[in-house]
Protein backbone atom coordinates (compact mmCIF):
# COMPACT_ATOMS: atom_id res chain seq x y z
CA UNK A 1 0.00 0.00 0.00
CA UNK A 2 3.14 2.09 0.86
CA UNK A 3 4.04 1.75 -2.58
CA UNK A 4 0.75 2.73 -4.17
CA UNK A 5 0.52 5.38 -2.59
CA UNK A 6 4.20 6.60 -3.17
CA UNK A 7 3.53 5.92 -7.27
CA UNK A 8 0.14 8.27 -7.15
CA UNK A 9 2.59 10.98 -5.37
CA UNK A 10 5.10 10.75 -8.09
CA UNK A 11 1.85 10.46 -10.64
CA UNK A 12 0.74 13.34 -9.80
CA UNK A 13 4.26 15.21 -8.64
CA UNK A 14 2.48 15.76 -5.27
CA UNK A 15 4.74 16.24 -2.39
CA UNK A 16 3.76 14.39 0.91
CA UNK A 17 2.95 17.62 2.39
CA UNK A 18 -0.10 18.28 0.31
CA UNK A 19 -1.48 15.02 0.49
CA UNK A 20 -1.59 14.77 3.94
CA UNK A 21 -3.21 18.17 4.00
CA UNK A 22 -5.93 17.00 1.30
CA UNK A 23 -6.44 13.88 3.41
CA UNK A 24 -6.47 15.65 6.91
CA UNK A 25 -4.25 13.55 8.48
CA UNK A 26 -0.74 14.62 10.24
CA UNK A 27 2.77 14.80 8.01
CA UNK A 28 3.88 12.34 10.87
CA UNK A 29 1.22 9.88 9.97
CA UNK A 30 1.69 9.58 6.62
CA UNK A 31 5.51 9.44 7.18
CA UNK A 32 5.70 6.75 9.36
CA UNK A 33 3.10 4.83 7.41
CA UNK A 34 4.75 5.50 4.07
CA UNK A 35 8.15 4.09 5.54
CA UNK A 36 6.87 1.08 7.24
CA UNK A 37 7.31 2.12 10.96
CA UNK A 38 3.37 1.97 11.78
CA UNK A 39 0.52 0.53 9.41
CA UNK A 40 -1.73 2.26 7.47
CA UNK A 41 -4.92 2.39 10.00
CA UNK A 42 -8.20 2.28 8.01
CA UNK A 43 -9.28 5.75 9.22
CA UNK A 44 -6.13 6.91 6.90
CA UNK A 45 -6.75 4.92 4.04
CA UNK A 46 -9.88 5.87 3.55
CA UNK A 47 -9.35 9.54 3.73
CA UNK A 48 -5.81 8.98 1.41
CA UNK A 49 -8.28 7.08 -0.85
CA UNK A 50 -10.57 9.85 -0.92
CA UNK A 51 -7.88 12.39 -1.29
CA UNK A 52 -6.32 10.06 -4.24
CA UNK A 53 -9.30 9.20 -6.22
CA UNK A 54 -8.03 5.90 -6.18
CA UNK A 55 -8.77 2.49 -4.21
CA UNK A 56 -5.62 1.88 -2.19
CA UNK A 57 -6.85 -1.58 -1.22
CA UNK A 58 -8.17 -3.47 -4.18
CA UNK A 59 -4.36 -2.70 -5.75
CA UNK A 60 -2.37 -4.17 -2.76
CA UNK A 61 -1.20 -7.58 -3.83
CA UNK A 62 -0.93 -10.34 -1.29
CA UNK A 63 2.39 -11.93 -1.57
CA UNK A 64 2.31 -15.79 -1.01
CA UNK A 65 6.41 -15.71 -1.57
CA UNK A 66 9.18 -14.07 0.32
CA UNK A 67 11.84 -11.96 -1.55
CA UNK A 68 14.99 -14.03 -2.27
CA UNK A 69 17.11 -12.25 0.45
CA UNK A 70 14.80 -14.06 2.64
CA UNK A 71 15.38 -17.29 1.19
CA UNK A 72 12.33 -17.05 -1.62
CA UNK A 73 10.04 -19.58 0.34
CA UNK A 74 6.31 -20.13 -0.59
CA UNK A 75 3.76 -18.84 2.30
CA UNK A 76 2.56 -22.73 1.91
CA UNK A 77 6.13 -24.54 2.69
CA UNK A 78 6.66 -22.46 5.79
CA UNK A 79 3.70 -22.87 7.98
CA UNK A 80 5.00 -25.59 10.11
CA UNK A 81 7.16 -22.84 11.71
CA UNK A 82 4.17 -20.69 12.65
CA UNK A 83 3.48 -20.46 16.22
CA UNK A 84 3.98 -19.53 19.83
CA UNK A 85 7.62 -20.40 21.24
CA UNK A 86 8.52 -20.89 24.54
CA UNK A 87 11.98 -18.67 24.48
CA UNK A 88 14.73 -19.92 26.47
CA UNK A 89 18.59 -18.08 27.08
CA UNK A 90 20.78 -17.42 29.89
CA UNK A 91 20.37 -14.55 31.45
CA UNK A 92 22.56 -12.07 30.96
CA UNK A 93 22.28 -9.87 34.57
CA UNK A 94 21.95 -12.82 37.25
CA UNK A 95 24.37 -15.91 37.10
CA UNK A 96 22.88 -19.44 37.34
CA UNK A 97 19.57 -17.88 35.81
CA UNK A 98 17.74 -18.55 32.72
CA UNK A 99 15.83 -15.74 30.76
CA UNK A 100 12.10 -17.07 29.58
CA UNK A 101 9.58 -15.34 27.30
CA UNK A 102 7.33 -16.00 24.26
CA UNK A 103 8.41 -15.74 21.14
CA UNK A 104 5.27 -15.67 18.37
CA UNK A 105 6.40 -16.60 14.59
CA UNK A 106 4.48 -15.50 11.95
CA UNK A 107 3.17 -14.63 8.36
CA UNK A 108 2.98 -10.74 7.84
CA UNK A 109 0.71 -9.85 5.23
CA UNK A 110 2.14 -6.93 4.28
CA UNK A 111 6.27 -7.77 4.22
CA UNK A 112 5.19 -11.44 1.98
CA UNK A 113 7.49 -13.29 4.72
CA UNK A 114 7.31 -14.71 8.19
CA UNK A 115 7.89 -12.18 10.82
CA UNK A 116 8.30 -12.89 14.83
CA UNK A 117 7.82 -10.90 17.82
CA UNK A 118 8.90 -11.37 21.46
CA UNK A 119 6.04 -11.00 23.95
CA UNK A 120 6.23 -11.13 27.68
CA UNK A 121 9.46 -10.11 28.48
CA UNK A 122 10.39 -8.26 31.76
CA UNK A 123 12.18 -5.84 30.23
CA UNK A 124 9.03 -5.10 27.63
CA UNK A 125 11.04 -1.95 26.29
CA UNK A 126 13.96 -4.50 24.66
CA UNK A 127 11.60 -6.88 22.78
CA UNK A 128 12.82 -7.77 19.62
CA UNK A 129 10.85 -8.20 15.73
CA UNK A 130 12.17 -8.73 12.53
CA UNK A 131 11.84 -10.81 9.75
CA UNK A 132 12.62 -14.71 9.43
CA UNK A 133 15.04 -15.65 6.72
CA UNK A 134 15.07 -19.60 5.92
CA UNK A 135 17.86 -20.49 3.04
CA UNK A 136 17.74 -23.40 0.93
CA UNK A 137 21.58 -23.67 0.69
CA UNK A 138 22.19 -24.01 4.49
CA UNK A 139 18.76 -25.14 6.09
CA UNK A 140 19.40 -22.78 9.11
CA UNK A 141 16.59 -20.14 10.27
CA UNK A 142 17.26 -16.81 10.87
CA UNK A 143 15.25 -14.23 13.00
CA UNK A 144 16.81 -11.02 12.25
CA UNK A 145 16.38 -7.91 13.47
CA UNK A 146 17.09 -4.53 12.08
CA UNK A 147 16.09 -1.42 14.08
CA UNK A 148 17.61 1.62 12.04
CA UNK A 149 21.03 -0.31 11.77
CA UNK A 150 21.22 -2.24 15.14
CA UNK A 151 20.95 -6.16 14.07
CA UNK A 152 20.63 -8.59 16.03
CA UNK A 153 20.30 -12.25 14.85
CA UNK A 154 19.26 -15.66 16.03
CA UNK A 155 20.82 -18.71 14.23
CA UNK A 156 18.60 -21.65 14.19
CA UNK A 157 18.74 -25.47 13.50
CA UNK A 158 15.59 -26.94 11.48
CA UNK A 159 12.85 -28.36 14.55
CA UNK A 160 13.95 -31.29 16.87
CA UNK A 161 11.23 -34.54 16.46
CA UNK A 162 9.57 -32.97 19.25
CA UNK A 163 9.33 -29.26 17.46
CA UNK A 164 12.09 -27.69 19.97
CA UNK A 165 14.81 -25.14 17.72
CA UNK A 166 17.93 -24.62 18.88
CA UNK A 167 20.92 -22.02 18.06
CA UNK A 168 22.60 -19.56 18.98
CA UNK A 169 22.03 -15.78 19.24
CA UNK A 170 24.12 -12.76 18.73
CA UNK A 171 23.08 -9.57 20.26
CA UNK A 172 24.08 -7.12 22.33
CA UNK A 173 23.64 -6.43 26.51
CA UNK A 174 23.97 -4.11 28.90
CA UNK A 175 27.61 -3.67 30.00
CA UNK A 176 29.33 -1.28 32.42
CA UNK A 177 27.35 2.02 32.88
CA UNK A 178 24.92 2.55 29.58
CA UNK A 179 27.64 1.03 27.16
CA UNK A 180 26.48 -2.29 25.52
CA UNK A 181 28.91 -5.12 24.72
CA UNK A 182 28.59 -8.32 22.02
CA UNK A 183 27.05 -11.32 23.19
CA UNK A 184 26.17 -14.81 21.47
CA UNK A 185 24.67 -17.73 23.96
CA UNK A 186 22.85 -20.44 23.38
CA UNK A 187 18.97 -20.20 22.82
CA UNK A 188 16.50 -22.50 22.76
CA UNK A 189 12.88 -22.19 20.97
CA UNK A 190 10.01 -24.62 22.47
CA UNK A 191 6.74 -25.43 21.09
CA UNK A 192 4.48 -23.36 23.54
CA UNK A 193 2.52 -26.08 25.97
CA UNK A 194 -1.08 -26.52 25.05
CA UNK A 195 -2.43 -26.42 28.56
CA UNK A 196 -1.24 -24.39 31.29
CA UNK A 197 1.12 -21.62 31.06
CA UNK A 198 5.23 -21.78 31.70
CA UNK A 199 6.77 -19.57 33.98
CA UNK A 200 8.37 -16.53 32.44
CA UNK A 201 10.90 -14.57 33.49
CA UNK A 202 13.85 -15.20 35.64
CA UNK A 203 14.03 -18.95 36.23
CA UNK A 204 16.58 -19.64 39.12
CA UNK A 205 17.74 -22.49 40.71
CA UNK A 206 15.95 -23.81 43.18
CA UNK A 207 12.57 -23.39 40.61
CA UNK A 208 10.70 -26.55 39.76
CA UNK A 209 11.39 -25.63 36.13
CA UNK A 210 15.16 -24.83 36.45
CA UNK A 211 16.81 -28.27 35.80
CA UNK A 212 14.28 -29.11 32.86
CA UNK A 213 15.18 -25.66 31.06
CA UNK A 214 19.24 -26.02 31.81
CA UNK A 215 18.61 -29.58 30.17
CA UNK A 216 17.80 -27.88 26.58
CA UNK A 217 20.47 -24.92 26.94
CA UNK A 218 23.18 -27.32 27.80
CA UNK A 219 22.68 -29.91 24.96
CA UNK A 220 22.99 -26.82 22.14
CA UNK A 221 26.37 -26.99 22.72
CA UNK A 222 26.63 -30.72 24.20
CA UNK A 223 25.07 -32.40 21.50
CA UNK A 224 26.60 -30.11 18.74
CA UNK A 225 23.19 -28.22 17.66
CA UNK A 226 26.13 -24.90 17.75
CA UNK A 227 29.54 -24.34 18.41
CA UNK A 228 30.85 -21.56 21.12
CA UNK A 229 34.65 -21.32 20.47
CA UNK A 230 36.96 -19.36 22.63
Amino acid sequence: MAERVREELARRRMSRQTLAESAKISISTLEKALNGSRPFTTASVVRLEAALGVSLRDKAPKLSSSSPDLGGYAKAGVAWLEGDYLTLRPSFEVADTIYAYRTQIYWDEGQGCLAFREMDRLDAPFSQKGVVSIPSKSGQIYLYTNDQGQMRVAILNRPHIGGEIYGLLATLAVGAGSNLTPVATPIALLPWPGIGNPKLGRIQQGDAEYQDCQRHLSMIVDAGYAKLLT
